[in-house]
């Protein structure tokens, strides 16, 4: 049977989606230890000629934290309020951390609206490849304080589609708490077995991609298949895999194995 993972061997610009469960304790506090290593990586990554753009998930999760809330604000004004709080403190580490490797980073907020006005989609798709040309760390993430129910994308994991085709890039990794596509619910079904690849996204598999939820984070694993499926059919090739070994990133862009594999078409 084919390699497809080979394929990885090659690409030169990704996109990386870190959940809050990636970055965040369950507590809300920042995972130092996490984080610091995720920009060491893609630090590293971009030494050895890689193009990286990171969408972080966290403000608002980070932002309840700093604000004292008991649990995730509910209510949209409570969301914003958290986000505007979480994104500061987000943005201070990741410039804290990138800037020991010499490397800059810069925010990009977007709303819903980038997926279909054409001029913010051209300015938002400019202002990323301007920063991919100067050696920048684009962190993208969506604009909690001003979305409404109207532009809300509702989970990184749809917003780093759209940001992966904005900037034609050749892989997506959406890492999470997850480890890929399974069968079945394995929390529930314990015969359920991960699914390696999938050469084509249909009904069959949004089917089964039954919806989950985490304590700090919003997306699901039918928003993560829904994204995944947008990103395939523009011809870039997504990886869905836990994002809790430091290892992860390292691995898929060896060619290993790992967490599941959503081929791109060709691209238009």
């Amino acid at each position: 049977m084919e390699n497809k993972r080979e394929e990885l061997k090659n690409i030169r610009r990704i996109v990386i989606k870190v959940g809050t469960s990636t970055i965040a304790h369950p507590s809300g506090l920042i995972n130092l230890y996490r984080m610091e290593h995720l920009a060491r990586m893609l630090s590293d990554l971009k030494n050895r000629g890689y193009e990286v753009v990171l969408v972080s998930s966290g403000a608002i999760g980070v932002g309840a934290q700093r604000m004292h809330l008991a649990e995730r604000p509910r209510d949209i004004e409570g969301k914003q309020a958290a986000a505007a709080v979480g994104q500061v403190v987000l943005m201070n580490m990741y410039q804290k951390f990138f800037q020991e490797y010499n490397y800059q980073v810069g925010q990009v907020l977007v709303t819903k609206q980038v997926e279909t006005d054409k001029v913010m989609n051209y300015h938002a798709r400019n202002t990323m490849n301007e920063l991919l040309k100067n050696k920048i760390v684009p962190v993208v993430n969506e604009n909690d304080t001003i979305s409404t129910d109207e532009i809300i994308f509702g989970d990184n994991d749809t917003l780093s589609a759209v940001v992966a085709a904005l900037v034609d890039a050749d892989l997506l990794i959406l890492l999470s708490d997850i480890d890929g596509l399974y069968s079945d619910d394995p929390r529930i079904n314990p015969l359920a077995k991960l699914i390696d690849r999938v050469d084509v996204i249909d009904e069959h598999i949004e089917a089964i991609a039954k919806d989950s939820s985490t304590k700090l984070g919003t997306g699901g694993m039918i928003t993560k298949i829904r994204a995944a499926r947008y990103a395939t059919e523009r011809g870039i090739h997504v990886v869905l895999a836990n994002g809790s070994r430091n290892e992860t990133i390292e691995e898929i862009l060896g060619g290993k194995v790992l967490g599941t594999l959503f081929l791109g078409g060709k691209k238009k």
